[in-house]
């Protein structure tokens, strides 16, 4: 990435892409959607800081509720999944419950 590309890039709001010159929001994906939901759950777990504070906090009943989300997806997905789609949302929902279970231990 250039210099100038890199100072474009940096104009956008967090979370944002350049595209023909203006800041959007990445496409819309099943596998965004999976990220966007495995960051939640580790930001609620505490295991990510807050972009706006640089805190971390501890929600546990909103982290198993994003997991039980994510579950909700994998069953009523079965079947209607890419490969890659459905080894990542299983790898993602793996590692989410074996977090979870560490921190409420």
């Amino acid at each position: 990435m250039t210099e100038n590309e890199k100072n474009e890039q940096g104009c956008c709001p967090e979370g944002y892409i350049r595209k023909a010159g203006n800041c959007v929001l990445p496409e819309v994906t099943f596998t965004t959607l999976i990220m966007s939901l495995n960051s939640s759950t580790l930001f609620h777990l505490g295991e990510i800081k807050n972009p706006d504070t640089g805190q971390t906090g501890r929600d546990l009943v909103l982290a198993k509720h994003t997991i039980d989300t994510l579950q909700l997806l994998k069953n009523k997905t079965k079947g209607n999944l890419i490969d890659k789609e459905e080894e990542l949302l299983g790898h993602v929902l793996a590692d989410l419950k074996l977090r979870y279970v560490k921190a409420t231990s």
